[in-house]
């Protein structure tokens, strides 16, 4: 769905405007319900089940505070892009959101190249992650794991998905199930969850510090999704107040789950262990319950695999519309006529997730997806601010976020990107 709405998005003239009187009006059907399910769908998913030893290698114990963190300075960004939605309920994306603000279609271009090497990126993250879970059952080196995953996914991208609620709840159901059942698990197993809550108050001293905003731009990369809650506006009854309540709640309810789960698993494998494993969940699993790895590796593979091709598709569609603008040759928006997807544009992708799997480690490019999203999300909040500069008038009912709430967003993103550069320094 994401996809397909970024195409529309896409292949629409530069005018948003011209775009909305264009365009074939899409029935508004969902409730709030469905789209805080489908905003917990595409938000929760592999992020935390390939990052989680990641997470706790650099924060340990405290790494609970680093996604809180993480959280508090998505949410600024989520109000922005809630306002946003309001002021255009259109399904669009972030290259819309700058081509309204900054009447410019280079620069929103230029957004818009972004977000396809945001995709890439992070779907070679979950590939190399993923690959870490199928080796449970599967006894193969590593570097054949990882691109026999993306070229069967980069395969069936090409192929063609008809995506429906039904599957996608599904997936949701599954990957959230997972989640819960390690949560249920710590609960039942012992009362360490409470008594070692202590644990998780860092203290306050350089080394600390450091190591929770570090885990925190890791934490960013788990939050990546909610902002696609915004291509649903066309399709959300009332979207001036369903969608901004959309984004908060999924924020709200994703930050309880995350939360919890670390804490589960950093009570029941020590955080030396977690930073071992490839396979973090399933160990957790394993610990807690005496089963095997491979039930939670099952549901691992399920979320990552999804997450993969939901990236490649969003690449190759958004490279596809680009081409239909005339930014990118033409060869990225043939579509070829059995299949009914761009080739092209998808190949190209894949083979650009594979070589960066193959290359990079798995912390490397979750590092890299979490900087170019906070580059995203720092564009979008200046977007803002110039429109609530500019002065343009909202429409009745609206989410009107406070004057201060972009500002704060564009700061906390730039901010964190600069604390990260100055820990690189630091570690060299």
């Amino acid at each position: 769905m994401q996809e397909g709405n970024r195409t529309v998005q896409d292949k629409g003239p530069p005018s948003v405007a011209a775009a909305a009187t264009a365009a074939v009006p899409l029935r508004r059907t969902l409730t709030l319900t469905h789209t805080v399910l489908y905003g917990l769908g595409v938000t929760i998913g592999a992020g935390i089940y390939v990052l989680i030893g990641a997470a706790a290698a650099r924060a340990g114990m405290h790494a609970p505070v680093a996604f809180v963190l993480a959280a508090i300075l998505i949410a600024l960004t989520g109000a922005s892009f809630a306002e946003l939605a309001g002021r255009t309920p259109l399904a669009a994306g972030e290259a819309a959101y700058v081509r309204e603000a900054f009447r410019s279609d280079r620069f929103a271009t230029a957004v818009g190249l972004l977000v396809v090497a945001m995709a890439i990126v992070s779907a070679a993250a979950i590939s190399v992650g993923g690959a870490g879970y199928v080796a449970v059952f599967l006894a193969l080196p590593q570097p054949v794991l990882v691109a026999g995953i993306v070229f069967i996914m980069g395969a069936v991208a090409a192929w063609g998905i008809k995506e429906s609620v039904t599957f996608a709840g599904t997936m949701t159901v599954i990957e959230v199930g997972g989640l819960l059942m390690l949560v249920i698990a710590g609960a039942v197993t012992g009362n360490d969850v409470v008594t070692r809550l202590p644990e998780v108050v860092p203290p306050l001293h350089p080394e600390a510090v450091a190591g929770i905003l570090s885990a925190a731009l890791l934490a960013v990369f788990a939050f990546i999704g909610f902002e696609t809650v915004v291509n649903l506006a066309e399709e959300v009854h009332d979207p001036k107040r369903m969608v901004p309540r959309a984004i908060l709640l999924t924020l709200v309810l994703t930050t309880l789950l995350y939360v919890l789960v670390v804490w589960v698993a950093l009570v029941a494998v020590s955080p030396a262990e977690l930073a071992r494993s490839s396979a973090p969940l399933a160990l957790v699993f394993e610990r807690l319950t005496g089963g095997s790895q491979r039930t939670m590796s099952a549901i691992a593979i399920v979320a990552t695999l999804n997450g993969i091709i939901v990236q490649i598709i969003m690449a190759s569609r958004v490279l596809y519309g680009l081409a239909r603008q005339g930014n990118l040759p033409r060869a990225f928006q043939d579509v070829n006529a059995v299949t009914q997807t761009p080739l092209f544009a998808t190949a190209a992708t894949t083979v650009l997730v594979a070589a960066l799997a193959l290359l990079l480690p798995l912390e490397h490019l979750a590092d890299i997806t979490s900087r170019i999203t906070l580059a995203i999300f720092a564009i979008v909040n200046a977007a803002l601010i110039r429109i609530k500069q500019r002065g343009d008038s909202m429409g009745s009912r609206a989410f009107v976020a406070p004057a201060w709430v972009p500002w704060a967003g564009l700061v906390s993103c730039v901010g964190l990107l600069v604390a990260d550069l100055a820990l690189g320094v630091a570690l060299r």
